[in-house]
């Protein structure tokens, strides 16, 4: 396993310029974890500190309040991590990470990674770096939902999710009502009239487990 965390520590932009034999001895100190399609990894708000490095698998990364409302922030893949901020601080964790596919994980502890950092300090300054990236897409997001309606949200949602094929864009696995909702800040009955609209409209097709936008969406609704 630590040839293969070996190689996501590479993709990772704070730890991707060190030293070959730096990242190996960082890569010994990875624990596996198996986590199941649907498990919750981390908890928002939780007691912990560790490092997670994604192997294999997928992850999403949201917030949420006491009413159960959730906002997706991110989703991500193998050769990338998530937890570097409670390598920094004492602070419960910020968001909660749940596997959205079966995912398997590098674990690198708070104490082991502080250790390792004394060698080679040149990481907390990249690290400061990418966290200062994370909190201008953060910013982002914020400004989104505070100047834009929600039909304009969901159509950037459906737009960035969307992967050109020939002459149309089509999203491969078509996202539920409730996961667009959670991207979008809104509820599901909304995206639901919307979605409704723009099939109605011959906007957008639903085929199978796809969604195919088969028309330019329209700027406003």
């Amino acid at each position: 396993m630590q040839q293969e965390v070996f190689s996501c520590l590479k993709k990772i932009p704070f730890l991707a310029k060190l030293p070959d034999d730096a990242l190996h001895a960082l890569a010994m100190k990875a624990k596996p974890a198996t986590f199941p399609k649907q498990t919750t990894i981390i908890t928002e708000g939780e007691e912990s500190s560790s490092l997670y490095i994604i192997l294999s698998g997928k992850v999403r990364v949201f917030s949420s309040d006491n009413k159960s409302k959730e906002i997706h922030l991110l989703t991500q893949e193998p050769g990338s991590c998530f937890g570097e901020l409670a390598l920094l601080t004492n602070e419960p964790r910020s968001a909660s990470v749940v596997a959205l596919e079966k995912t398997l994980c590098g674990v690198i502890s708070k104490s082991d990674f502080n250790h390792w950092v004394t060698l080679h300090p040149e990481v907390a300054i990249n690290l400061l770096g990418v966290l200062a990236e994370k909190i201008r897409s953060l910013t982002q997001k914020v400004k989104q939902l505070a100047l834009s309606n929600v039909y304009e949200r969901t159509i950037k949602v459906l737009l960035e999710m969307a992967t050109p094929q020939g002459d149309i864009l089509v999203i491969d696995t078509r996202p539920t009502q409730y996961e667009l909702a959670t991207r979008v800040g809104s509820s599901r009955e909304m995206i639901n009239k919307i979605m409704q609209e723009l099939i109605k409209g011959g906007y957008i097709v639903i085929d199978d487990k796809a969604l195919k936008i088969v028309k330019k969406l329209p700027t406003s609704w």
